[in-house]
């Protein structure tokens, strides 16, 4: 499983000059010729999903840096993350770079486990299927949101996004090369992928994705398209019939060793992963060095000026780095704790504001669903919301879990000088691909 990985290099870097199969690795035709390596290779799939340059909280990280004006501030040494924060980053990127690659071979190894359903057994193969869909689906809706421009409600959203490809790759001696998709084109397969990954997971899988996971991450999905009916109504049925909870407290929706009652989709980190691939990546540059990090690379000081009750305890879930002085979130203390992806709290967020922007109250009125979060952080309740109150809670809640940018995005604000749709909160192709791949074209700007 493992070893199949590593020969699976990223869809558009793999020309072959750098077609080398390690001496670790096993043969495709063994490692793609049973059941029980098909679902090794899914558990290979959620592995790489937590490499440290995606969900193991660079891609969070990288996100919310973008979104950053008067919040927060990077102050560590390493240039990448600085580029991003700057808005002025460059096609040689490696952090860049590294998502790219590491989300294009999750892709790759996606599309060989639907290629290779048939041999897998009958009384799993829907788990097995459902599982590769979610992880896809995933993977395409982050590459979409950070290397094309800002979906547009209504409109043809004809703009560039990514390349899809659907076929597994095991040959890497043909043409390999593949144009970019339109960013319509790219969420319509995020859509299908997920739905198909809702009737086909369980209601209960453990920590992996299950059907609610994937109906969570549709109302992600739609809030971002604009398509409030259907946010609200994914996000209804996955509060209503997941079975999961918030935590009785705001402290206890992070740095846990197993997930949460409120995780629907968190990835799993422990002491005995490899520090080089599944490293928590938020610890790293959140957290100061007695908490596992580098001292504290983005200090939060700003943030704390957006809360308007004193009594809310997210306005005190901070402490200051022993090592610079700068305040740091509390969020990520526990360097082998699990990383959030998908929390119950968002589901109340997204059913509040499809609802408020509807006129609706299916499931609750916005009112009740924004004070059912604040009421668990001990803030004032609030007799009735605007748009601005829920956009404000929302950075409130999810601070520091990736949502910043997209969110701006999403409601056409501007981030400091810069409009929404500006090219520069848009991530270059990198370089290598360009250069792999005659049929890219590059972000403009770039």
């Amino acid at each position: 499983m493992v070893a199949l990985g590593l020969i699976l290099c990223g869809l558009m870097a793999c020309n072959k000059r750098l077609d080398i199969e390690p001496e670790q690795s096993i043969p495709t035709e063994v490692a793609l010729s049973t059941s029980q390596n098909i679902e090794n290779l899914l558990t290979g799939a959620y592995n790489r999903a937590g490499r440290i340059d995606m969900y193991g909280g660079r891609l969070q990280l990288l996100s919310d840096l973008y979104g950053f004006t008067d919040q927060a501030a990077w102050y560590g040494t390493f240039q990448q993350p600085r580029q991003v924060f700057n808005k002025s980053v460059l096609v040689d990127n490696s952090f860049v770079s590294a998502y790219w690659l590491d989300a294009y071979t999750l892709v790759n190894m996606t599309n060989l486990i639907i290629d290779h359903l048939e041999i897998v057994d009958e009384d799993i193969r829907a788990d097995v299927s459902g599982g590769a869909k979610f992880l896809r689906g995933l993977t395409y809706f982050d590459l979409v949101r950070m290397f094309g421009a800002p979906y547009e409600e209504g409109q043809a959203n004809s703009q560039l996004g990514v390349p899809i490809a659907l076929s597994g790759i095991v040959d890497y001696t043909g043409n390999l090369e593949v144009a970019r998709n339109t960013v319509q084109e790219v969420y319509a397969q995020v859509i299908t992928d997920l739905n198909d990954a809702f009737e086909e997971l369980p209601e209960s899988n453990g920590a992996l994705a299950n059907r609610y996971t994937a109906k969570a991450l549709l109302a992600r999905v739609y809030l971002q398209q604009g398509n409030y009916a259907e946010a609200r109504d994914a996000a209804d049925e996955v509060i209503l019939n997941s079975g999961h909870s918030l935590t009785n407290t705001y402290a206890a929706a992070f740095n846990n060793d197993a997930n949460s009652s409120e995780d629907l989709f968190a990835i799993q980190v422990t002491s005995q992963d490899d520090a080089v691939t599944r490293e928590n990546q938020l610890i790293v540059h959140y957290a100061d060095q007695a908490n596992g990090g580098r001292g504290g690379d983005v200090a939060v000081e700003g943030y704390v000026d957006l809360f308007d009750s004193d009594t809310d305890v997210r306005g005190d879930f901070f402490y200051v780095s022993r090592d610079y002085g700068d305040l740091l979130t509390s969020k990520y203390t526990n360097q082998f704790g699990n990383i959030p992806v998908i929390r119950l709290a968002e589901m109340y967020l997204i059913r509040a504001e499809a609802n408020l922007r509807l006129g609706t109250s299916i499931g609750a009125s916005p009112a009740a669903d924004i004070n059912t979060i604040r009421s668990r952080a001990n803030a004032s309740s609030k007799s009735s919301v605007t748009l601005d109150d829920i956009l404000l809670e929302r950075e409130l809640e999810l601070a520091f879990e990736g949502f910043l940018i997209h969110d701006l995005k999403r409601t056409g604000r501007a981030i400091g000088e810069f409009s929404y749709d500006n090219n520069a909160l848009v991530y270059p192709i990198p370089q290598r691909e360009m250069d792999a791949n005659s049929l890219l074209v590059q972000n403009p700007g770039y």
